[in-house]
């Protein structure tokens, strides 16, 4: 079975920074693309930074120079630094593995508020 579970998230201030991570069990973790997604209230799913199996990645445009997705394939672990967070960073974010099926996580909130 299959599991991505995600921790890290919670409430911080405006230009603070958080550290989500992934932990991955039930796949052959090394193999696979992993993602970090993000859900804003009211809004769709969007794709917030990916890393494949030989660690290159590829972030949305709002967050680069932000955050950053690295991974620790002795560990099966995901992680995504997000610095100087801004209010519209405010999202509920879901990890995901993809290979040529995709799995998710059951999703972190974070909060970006004074």
């Amino acid at each position: 079975q299959v599991q991505l579970v995600e921790s890290g998230g919670g409430l911080v201030q405006p230009g603070g920074s958080l550290r989500l991570s992934c932990v991955a069990s039930g796949i052959s973790f090394r193999i696979y693309t992993m993602g970090w997604y993000r859900q804003p209230p009211g809004k769709q799913r969007e794709l917030v930074a990916l890393i494949t199996s030989g660690g290159n990645t590829n972030y949305v445009d709002s967050v680069k120079g932000r955050f950053t997705i690295s991974r620790d394939n002795a560990k099966n672990t995901v992680h995504l630094q997000m610095n100087s967070l801004k209010p519209e960073d405010t999202a509920v974010y879901y990890c995901n593995a993809k290979l040529v099926n995709a799995y998710w996580g059951q999703g972190s909130q974070v909060t970006v508020s004074s």
